[in-house]
């Protein structure tokens, strides 16, 4: 897969089939819009592309409306390598961009591209203050002599799978709905950071994970997860939370990893989330606190361990 961050300078000498979208957090019905464009581009002999942008555009329209991202420049790079994608390319979004009318968008877009065709969601909006829409689209295809593919709503029960859907399930701690819209396990990377340390006083060693708030945390609470070290996989408990019975004043992603007790501070670690086990609470002794962790570690040790099947797309 060849990645580009490229703000529609490029001239593609090949054809190419583009899906147009935010992608933010790269879901099951983002799944179907790129699955789409594989097969079509494969029938015409083009290159299948994903157009999307590295910064979220309300970033630049809006800074106060930006919402939590689900994945990094890194890990989308990393999910999408696995989609049978040719071309992943994450322009930037800027004030030109943001100043760009909808004609002049797709005109541009198809003329450095050289593209055949394009499939995007029903919903799908572009162009300065969005004015561009699917009837825009159509109209375009005729004048610049390409296909259109317009994917319909994805949906899981009766709501359709959305980026903004899968925020609120995390924000809310329900991991295992969040995990089925995206098809593939909600995930934090970060690197280990030193704690209190009070966990290792009771035979619950933990690591600290640095994190940023811009991106979406899940709920306070005590979750199932898988813990990837140095590429190998191991069961863990994770908790996020204030640490009430020690009286912490600062949210921490703590993590006990089961059958792992090595120096790793400064690493880069992957959490993957599978399920929410329990609230955080406050005990009343360290001890009550020793005892609820061990019923959690025997919980967790009964747990199907299944992780290369929900890591990244299949």
């Amino acid at each position: 897969m060849k990645i580009l961050e490229d703000n529609l300078n490029r001239k593609f000498e090949f054809c190419t089939y583009v899906t147009l979208g935010s992608f933010d957090g790269f879901h099951l019905g983002h799944l179907e819009l790129i699955n789409r464009t594989n097969e079509l581009s494969n029938k015409l002999g083009c290159k299948s592309m994903i157009f999307t942008f590295k910064n979220h555009p309300l970033s630049i329209i809006n800074k106060s409306k930006t919402p939590k991202i689900i994945l990094n420049d890194e890990e989308k790079i990393e999910i999408v390598n696995n989609t049978g994608i040719d071309i992943l390319n994450l322009a930037n979004f800027n004030e030109d961009f943001m100043k760009m009318y909808p004609i002049e968008f797709i005109c541009k877009l198809v003329y450095h591209y050289n593209v055949k065709g394009l499939v995007v969601g029903l919903n799908y909006k572009f162009g300065y203050k969005n004015e561009g829409d699917i009837e825009l689209l159509n109209i375009l295809s005729k004048k610049l002599n390409f296909k259109l593919t317009v994917i319909p709503p994805i949906k899981l029960g009766d709501d359709i799978i959305s980026s903004s859907r899968i925020r609120r399930l995390i924000s809310y701690g329900n991991i295992k709905e969040a995990n089925l819209l995206l098809g593939r396990y909600f995930m934090l990377s970060g690197n280990v950071i030193e704690g209190k340390k009070i966990g290792r006083t009771i035979g619950f060693p933990t690591i600290n994970l640095d994190y940023d708030d811009k991106y979406i945390i899940p709920a306070n609470g005590v979750y199932y997860t898988f813990t990837e070290i140095n590429n190998n996989f191991y069961k863990s408990i994770t908790n996020i939370g204030f640490n009430p019975t020690v009286n912490g004043k600062n949210l921490s992603i703590e993590t006990n990893v089961l059958d792992f007790n090595e120096y790793i501070y400064g690493e880069k670690v992957k959490i993957y989330f599978i399920e929410r086990i329990r609230n955080e609470k406050k005990f009343d002794s360290i001890k009550q606190l020793s005892l609820q962790l061990r019923i959690d570690k025997e919980l967790v040790k009964q747990k199907p361990f299944d992780f290369q099947q929900k890591i990244f797309y299949n």
